[in-house]
């Protein structure tokens, strides 16, 4: 006995929802992402003809812009005076004493900060002390 002659139907996936959270994903993933501090800082180094470029394991970076703004690693230094870098200097040392320090100055960087910045390491007890350069003629790191 047949009751009722039925067609199946084929069963539907909505996608739009599959979508939706790919999407959020994606976006969520962007705004995440953390990029380099050397792509928000540009320098211009100055060269020297002979500039290195071995890598140290522990570095410690402290950069000053061509407009004297003075950052150590990421953080952006409250002001220029010699207090203040030698204290920086001192908090970045502390975590990592056999660190090298190296300053990365703009070729245009007035160059009261950078002696101000040797003179801070120096009354550190900072014996490893580095100034990054580039090659003549050849784009920096």
């Amino acid at each position: 006995m047949k009751l009722l002659d039925e067609e199946r139907e084929e069963p539907e996936i909505n996608l739009t929802s599959l979508i939706d959270v790919v999407f959020l994903l994606l976006i969520f993933f962007m705004v995440s992402t953390t990029f380099e501090q050397h792509a928000l800082l540009q320098l211009d180094l100055p060269e020297a003809a002979t500039a290195e470029s071995d890598t140290v394991p522990e570095v410690v970076e402290l950069i000053i812009t061509d407009d004297g703004q003075v950052y150590i690693g990421d953080e952006q230094l409250v002001d220029d005076r010699r207090a203040t870098m030698q204290a920086a200097i001192a908090g970045k040392f502390e975590e990592r004493p056999d660190a090298v320090l190296v300053v990365r100055a703009d070729a245009e960087a007035p160059h009261r900060l950078v002696v101000r910045a040797l003179d801070a390491a120096a009354a550190e007890g900072i014996r490893r002390v580095s100034i990054a350069t580039v090659e003549e003629g050849g784009e920096g790191s």
